[in-house]
């Protein structure tokens, strides 16, 4: 599963994606970034220095029918404060893989017809 992930204001915070099989959509979360361990570490050389934590807003964007509308989905039991600049990159984000989605399906459409 592959994610980005942005620092601000001495935060981490990372947008996974995947995809979400149950809602035949793909899945674009938000959460703060947690930094690796120190043990256990299979290349101390690696440059990955933080993970995705747990996901506090959650996008699918439904891959199958370009009629579907993403949906957001907080998760957050306590308060989260989100940057507003954190915010629009991870709307970047979504917006970018509703327009893969989008892309895939009329080229998939596309070469049924041919």
């Amino acid at each position: 599963m592959p994610w980005e992930l942005k620092e601000h204001a001495g935060r981490h915070y990372a947008v996974l994606f995947h995809y979400a099989l149950p809602d035949d959509a793909w899945a674009v979360e938000l959460s703060e970034a947690e930094p690796t361990p120190a043990e256990g570490a299979e290349n101390p050389d690696a440059a990955v220095t933080h993970l995705p934590g747990a996901a506090f807003l959650v996008t699918h964007v439904p891959d199958e029918d370009p009629n579907l509308q993403p949906t957001v989905r907080v998760w957050s039991p306590d308060e989260c404060v989100v940057p507003y600049e954190v915010m629009r990159w991870y709307m970047e984000q979504v917006a970018d893989q509703i327009e893969r989605c989008r892309i895939a399906f009329e080229q998939g459409e596309s070469e049924a017809v041919e």
